[in-house]
């Protein structure tokens, strides 16, 4: 099991963080509390993903860097913004009214009926379990009037939140040259937006079904293959297109605490994910070898 060594390792070697999260501070916190890589975590030459960054948020240290701060597409990464927006400024029962225009988005969707309305929740369950890009635009278009207008949104909110490496040009996260991210950004971006409840449990569902006022049933999975088949990963965010290829952020918990992992252009996300599993398994296996 990686659970118990995760515990070994952790309680050895990371710092406790007495710092509080509250909105006002956080950038700045996070800014100086993701230290340098400890090097806890040696698998660079057997990952497919070019970015990768392994973090221990509450706590202070990265375990593991690869490129984390190279500005590369995210892929529906960029829901974690989607999803913060919504939540910050409207309640989970409000009614929404899906537009026409909906059925012509590109990419992932759930074929959301236009003209049937759907909760706000319902669509944030579609937006971060099923990764639907349909629920994405008809959120954007609720929220903003637009989606020009709710991209202005989400890059006012990363710009106060100290993402400096982040840019959105759409809410769902199809590829554009105005679109990027760095694996730092996205965990500290993640770091925030987990703890807001609504937002939480959805990227920890494994699975679920929305249900629209008029009676139309659409059945939603969780889009992370490892959510519910590994039980140290608790809860996660996909994302793949041709220009970001294979993007994955997986929330794991070893031994009580919390980490974030993030990859992007992945070749084998999952394959990628279970090594890096192992890999902290084998580190502390040595650990707690060497504490006896």
């Amino acid at each position: 099991m990686v659970r118990p060594l995760l515990a070994a390792l952790l309680l050895g070697m990371l710092p406790a963080s007495t710092v509080p999260l509250d909105s006002d501070s956080l950038a700045g916190f996070l800014q100086v509390s993701i230290s340098p890589p400890s090097e806890a975590i040696d698998v660079e030459e057997r990952l497919s993903a070019s970015g990768v960054i392994i973090a221990d948020v509450a706590g202070g240290q990265s375990l593991y860097r690869k490129q984390a701060d190279v500005r590369r597409p995210m892929a529906s990464l960029t829901k974690l913004m989607t999803a913060l927006l919504i939540v910050e400024h409207h309640t989970m029962d409000e009614w929404v009214t899906v537009p026409v225009a909906t059925g012509r988005v590109e990419g992932n969707k759930i074929y959301l009926p236009p003209g049937e309305q759907f909760t706000v929740g319902n669509l944030l369950s579609a937006l971060l379990i099923a990764s639907a890009n349909d629920a994405a635009e008809v959120l954007a278009i609720y929220h903003s009037g637009s989606v020009s207008a709710f991209v202005e949104e989400m890059n006012a909110r990363a710009g106060a939140l100290g993402l400096k490496d982040t840019q959105y040009a759409n809410p769902s996260g199809l590829d554009s040259s105005l679109q990027w991210s760095t694996p730092q950004d996205l965990t500290w971006l993640a770091s925030f937006v987990l703890r807001k409840p609504e937002i939480r449990e959805r990227m920890g569902k494994r699975g679920t079904r929305i249900i629209s006022r008029q009676g139309s049933t659409i059945p939603l999975t969780h889009t992370h293959a490892l959510l519910g088949t590994e039980s140290e990963v608790v809860a996660g965010k996909t994302g793949t297109t041709m220009g970001a290829k294979e993007c994955l952020l997986s929330v794991v918990d070893a031994g009580g605490h919390e980490y974030v992992v993030v990859l992007l252009h992945s070749l084998e996300r999952y394959k990628d994910m279970l090594k890096i599993l192992s890999a902290i398994e084998q580190r502390a296996s040595e650990t707690a070898t060497a504490l006896l």
